[in-house]
């Protein structure tokens, strides 16, 4: 039976390892051992990937930037954003965060794995085409899409992102195309100051971005409302071959940099969403990669719910399954995207 995936790897402990930064190697250090644990390892795949290549690199970010964070390798420190700084390995974890994302979209393609998570760092949704944001350096999901595209040869490839913090780099990537729909859900006003309503895509891209900018304090209820009353019927008519998650856990109740009530339960329901719209519509081609989550315990927790539900032993109850199902919270940035959205889908 395939399986689902997971890539991992200790380069992506070294980045910024032993700063004193919230975006540290704890997040991933506490998923890792779980990991290690045979009777949860047995589960899953661990295939082995290369780092991408700064021509694959270049299909989303600038080569002068590709250059800029190349030339940081070996260095103690340097400052690249007033958020984001690089350490001697962090070049090389990225390059290697980037290109398992890569990998996974390959391989699902080519139907060798079940599905994909990848436990992956520095994250990426927020770094642009020319420079470093949010202590993102390049753009995994970004790259990954964009790869499918050009070498995979898909021609619509969904981006559901529920960070916390609006994608802006990610939404920037394709704002001008219609091969990739880009969905987020984010909290607001929060950084990066992107993501309103009424920012749609322009040209050929124009009704392809979706954003729902949400007030703060909304709990599992509020996002089911959304992925059942939004998401899930876009996605039916976009049709995609691909469904890549920018998988942040900020969103948990417990995230020190959240604002959002989210718990194991919720994102359960979440994936259990994207994971059905993949079986319907694409051939279970379903990824993830891992953006943000500064609670250890909210993370462990998060990313352990999207993985059960991933390898199909839910965490979820029947009953909580039919609650989720008809949530209906009354949020009002759904109603306002929804509007707006009306004008490319049927709602």
């Amino acid at each position: 039976m395939k399986q689902t995936a997971i890539f991992r790897s200790p380069l992506f402990l070294e980045h910024m390892k032993n700063f004193d930064h919230i975006e540290s190697a704890q997040r991933l250090e506490v998923l890792y051992e779980a990991l290690d644990q045979p009777e949860i390892a047995k589960h899953f795949l661990f295939p082995a990937f290369e780092p991408a290549s700064h021509k694959l690199l270049e299909q989303v970010h600038a080569p002068a930037y590709v250059k800029r964070v190349a030339a940081t390798a070996g260095k103690p420190q340097v400052v690249l954003d007033p958020d984001t700084r690089t350490s001697p390995l962090s070049y090389e974890a990225a390059c290697l965060a980037a290109g398992s994302a890569i990998t996974a979209a390959r391989l699902l393609v080519e139907g060798e794995i079940k599905n994909a998570f990848c436990l992956v760092r520095p994250p990426g949704h927020h770094a642009e085409s020319d420079h470093a944001m949010g202590f993102c350096l390049f753009n995994n999901v970004a790259v990954a899409a964009r790869y499918a595209i050009e070498q995979l040869k898909l021609k619509r490839v969904l981006i559901v992102d529920w960070d916390i913090h609006h994608g802006n780099g990610t939404q920037h990537s394709f704002y001008d195309t219609d091969e990739v729909l880009y969905f987020s859900i984010h909290l607001s006003p929060h950084y990066p100051g992107t993501g309103a309503s009424y920012e749609i895509g322009n040209g050929q891209g124009e009704g392809y971005t979706i954003n729902v900018p949400l007030s703060s304090h909304l709990d599992n209820q509020a996002y089911a409302t959304v992925f059942n009353n939004l998401l899930t019927p876009i996605t039916r008519q976009y049709k995609p071959e691909l469904i890549i998650l920018s998988a942040g856990y900020d969103i948990h109740r417990d995230d020190p940099l959240g604002g959002m009530l989210v718990t194991g339960p919720g994102f359960s329901y979440m994936t259990k969403v994207l994971l059905d719209l993949a079986a319907e519509l694409c051939d279970n081609r379903f990824m993830a990669c891992l953006e943000g989550g500064y609670s250890l315990h909210g993370l462990r927790e998060g990313v352990f719910a999207t993985l059960s539900e991933m390898r199909g032993q839910s965490l979820l109850t029947d009953k909580a399954v039919i609650e989720f199902t008809s949530a209906a919270y009354p949020i009002r940035a759904l109603d306002e995207t929804r509007n707006i959205a009306k004008k490319f889908w049927t709602l």
